[in-house]
């Protein structure tokens, strides 16, 4: 048994009628041949593969009363065929069918029950093309275990067959009576722990400090104006109550056009990707006659992954807080303000240790917690106070190579995420290869035009293509050999 961590834990307290905590991808494969039978590969392959997928294998075990965190344990009665369905998509195939069928596929919760993913092989895409959208809890993994996950299940062009050890013995599964003891018996050490993460945070704390200007925490407490606040964001149509029927949109563009836009203005791929955004929900805002005189305020995930860490399969993430430049007109306006909203916040999570932190989430009551959660949603709190944030916008690196699933290339991962009370929308990139494919999550009564918004965003990479145009044709001009003098005649 492995008990989940305070941060695991959390994504279950979440969960509402109208809340969902699993994340989800969509994997488009190319067809190798006439004779290749999707659904038999896939489940053969996630078969053969079981020994090195934990999160496939293990189901949950509540406490009683929830008076602690619940447990992981190897599932006694594991079904592979529950968890993998068959489905084919509506004709012709196209990104709408596909995106409807997605939708409301995601607008249902998983079976607690049971390991906490499902798969659904879908046939009938266009151009002889098929694909593989895989459900799994967020309890279980986060965007960097998730990614490490595929590359897992999949293989390379060149890389050997990976070495699976064998099954794990199963658990069963322990009485209410059993968890209680074993609640109890934590109890006593509960001080303990407690004891040892203040003694983290402090020790933690002081090595940030140090690490900083002598005279900056004298500084901060001398210029109080200049503390970070908790940022207020501004209303907009999403961010009110949602609904649990979801709407799905995606796209791909050229990771090589954001790499020169990129290097075009000395930012960041994210920066890039914050301020695609921000143009694209400018224009969004001004089509639904939306206010667009204040910045929008996105949650933004960053790993805090060490590679040190004993478990693999649990969440070491945090967020940190920027600013989507809607109120700036031109597109270079707002990449210099992502960047420099980004490096504010990235220097205030450096000043706190966030790893540490995480420590305490073990401390949560799980029942205050998933209390708190039904409340908001009963009293539908989106709709009634400001929000801290207006949308999470996630961008998650994926491999460089291609992928194969027995001989299948997959030719797309569409990043599927998640949405929660008062913030109904959420958009994610992941690139793979040379490009990135864009995956909008939204509820379905607050961004019902969620297509439109995904069009936006297209157009914003291409004025700003247009925007940085002038700088990328100088700096390959000084980039360009010079011409040889032809010789002087004689």
């Amino acid at each position: 048994m492995k008990q989940l961590s305070g941060v695991d834990a959390s994504f279950l307290y979440m969960e509402t009628a109208t809340t969902f905590g699993h994340v989800s991808g969509l994997a488009v494969y190319e067809r190798p041949n006439a004779s290749f039978r999707p659904y038999e590969a896939f489940r053969d392959r996630v078969q053969s593969r079981l020994g090195i997928l934990e999160p496939m294998r293990r189901r949950l075990v509540m406490v009683p009363l929830e008076l602690d965190h619940p447990y992981w344990i190897e599932d006694p009665d594991f079904d592979l065929d529950f968890h993998i369905r068959h489905i084919a998509v509506p004709s012709p195939g196209g990104d709408r069918e596909v995106a409807d069928l997605v939708a409301r596929i995601i607008g249902r919760p998983l079976d607690r029950d049971r390991p906490l993913w499902e798969a659904y092989v879908i046939e009938g895409l266009a151009n002889d093309r098929w694909a593989v959208l895989t459900k799994l809890h967020h309890a279980t993994i986060d965007g960097a275990s998730g990614a490490e996950f595929m590359t897992m299940l999949l293989d390379t062009a060149q890389g050997p067959e990976p070495t699976i050890p064998k099954l794990p013995a199963t658990e069963p599964v322990p009485t209410p009576a059993e968890m209680l003891f074993r609640t109890a018996a934590r109890d006593l050490t509960r001080p303990m722990r407690v004891a040892r993460a203040q003694q983290r945070l402090l020790r933690d704390s002081m090595e940030l400090l140090a690490k900083r200007d002598e005279n900056w925490f004298g500084t901060m407490l001398s210029r109080p104006a200049e503390l970070p606040r908790t940022p207020v964001a501004p209303p907009t149509p999403f961010n009110q109550s949602i609904s649990a029927h979801r709407r799905f949109a995606y796209a791909t563009s050229s990771l090589d056009d954001l790499k020169a836009i990129k290097n075009a203005t000395g930012t960041t791929i994210n920066d890039v990707v914050l301020a695609i955004c921000a143009g694209a929900l400018r224009r969004y805002l001004q089509k639904h006659g939306a206010a667009v005189d204040s910045p929008l305020i996105a949650a933004v995930p960053v790993s805090i992954r060490t590679g040190d860490e004993e478990e693999k399969w649990t969440n070491r993430v945090s967020m940190i807080m920027g600013e989507l430049a809607v109120n700036l007109d031109t597109p270079l306006e707002r990449i210099a303000a992502a960047h420099e909203s980004m490096a504010t916040a990235k220097d205030n999570f450096d000043a706190v240790p966030a790893d540490a932190l995480q420590d305490f989430a073990q401390f949560s009551p799980p029942a205050v917690f998933t209390a708190a959660s039904r409340l908001a949603t009963q009293f539908r709190m989106g709709d009634r106070g400001q929000q801290t944030i207006n949308l999470v916008v996630s961008n998650v690196p994926g491999p460089r190579e291609d992928l194969f699933l027995s001989g299948a290339r997959m030719a797309h991962y569409y990043p599927v995420s998640t949405i929660a009370e008062g913030q109904g929308l959420n958009i994610t990139v992941q690139s793979y290869k040379d490009i990135i494919d864009f995956g909008l999550v939204a509820c379905r009564d607050l961004v019902p035009d969620l297509w439109e918004l995904m069009d936006m965003l297209q157009e914003e990479i291409d004025e700003m293509l247009t925007a940085t145009s002038a700088i990328r044709a100088a700096t390959a001009k000084k980039k360009a050999p010079a011409k040889k003098k032809a010789p002087a005649k004689k």
